[in-house]
């Protein structure tokens, strides 16, 4: 029987408890005051740029209530059945947010390229107004999100902010197109910085849609070398080999590996978990760890069990489904009739 040995920091749910709800409910807050002038206004003045803007609003409010949303369920406490809890929702929810920033820019580029060729009128003066309060709420959104700094490094934070950075950004290009309009008449600008809006959006949120990608695909961290965690665990006194490896962020903030470590015969196990749990912990901020160690060459003809590292192993994982008993089937064909 295979003997494992495991070491954490302290509970699943202290990686969502870095996270503070106040500066996400309070620019949420923000948004919403200002979601309803803005589209107002935008249909009042014409101007597809402030549509554009509202529209991203529009999001944003709906991207602050599910990243809080996320926080929330991310707090709930483990079962037996969710071992890790519900830490997962806040990628879920940056992976939401990611994949709404790319369809807004989609939605922007196709409305802009309709008016590219007969661009319509625009009153200047109101846009250039509302552009303005939209850029004031924007940017204390973005204020409040930064202050908090959730957005460094956790993704569904990072998500909502992206969201409100995008939305200042579109209220600068509003406000650039509303003066170049007044100035020169020219109307053209307008659907021109909706493109730039567009392009701007579309950069920020694709790096957020590729890390949550990667963490629900269980991918090694960014930041992290598997070469090099593997020849730090060997070169621990005692280990005399080290394989099936794998490292993947459960959510931000919370990285998780799981090994078999081969022991030097003759060693005992727990001062090598001991100095392999430190040395995972220090130099590559791994804390929660799973180690099931093994006697050194025990196992014949390089087949080492149930592990992803050879095709051999891999087949070894696969275990045939357990046919259905006659109690099971009768109680299957009762539930039908």
């Amino acid at each position: 029987m295979d003997t494992r040995a495991e070491t954490t920091d302290g509970g699943a749910g202290s990686a969502s408890d870095r996270v503070d709800r106040r500066p996400l409910a309070l620019a949420l807050a923000i948004t919403l005051t200002f979601l309803v002038a803005e589209t107002v206004g935008g249909l009042l003045t014409g101007s597809l740029a402030l549509l554009a803007d509202a529209g991203h609003m529009a999001t944003d409010a709906a991207a602050l209530a599910l990243s809080l949303a996320a926080v929330w369920l991310a707090r709930r406490p483990a079962t037996p059945q969710r071992s890790f809890g519900y830490l997962r929702a806040e990628v879920l929810a940056a992976l939401v947010n990611a994949a709404t920033l790319v369809a807004i820019s989609i939605l922007i580029f196709w409305e802009a390229f309709g008016r590219l060729g007969e661009p319509p009128a625009v009153e200047s003066g109101p846009m250039l107004a509302i552009a303005v309060a939209g850029l004031v709420a924007n940017a204390a959104s973005a204020w409040v999100l930064m202050r908090g700094g959730g957005h460094v490094h956790n993704l569904n934070t990072r998500g909502a902010f992206l969201h409100v950075v995008g939305d200042l950004l579109g209220s600068v290009a509003a406000i650039v197109a509303a003066l170049v309009m007044l100035a020169t008449g020219w109307y053209l600008a307008d659907p021109l910085l909706s493109v730039g809006i567009g392009l701007l959006i579309l950069w920020g949120s694709w790096r957020l849609l590729r890390e949550s990608l990667d963490v629900l695909l269980e991918a090694t961290p960014a930041g992290i070398d598997p070469a090099a965690v593997r020849a730090a665990m060997a070169a621990v006194d005692g280990v005399a080999d080290v394989h099936d490896l794998h490292v993947w962020t459960v959510t931000s903030g919370l990285i998780a590996l799981s090994s078999h470590v081969e022991v030097a015969a003759g060693r005992d196990w727990h001062p090598i978990l001991l100095d392999l749990a430190a040395r995972l912990r220090d130099r590559f901020g791994i804390a929660h760890v799973t180690l099931q160690p093994e006697e050194a060459h025990a196992l014949g003809g390089g087949f080492r069990g149930c592990s992803l590292d050879s095709p051999a192993g891999r087949c070894a994982c696969l275990v045939p489904a357990a046919p259905a008993t006659n109690d099971a089937a009768g109680a299957h064909h009762g539930h039908r009739h």
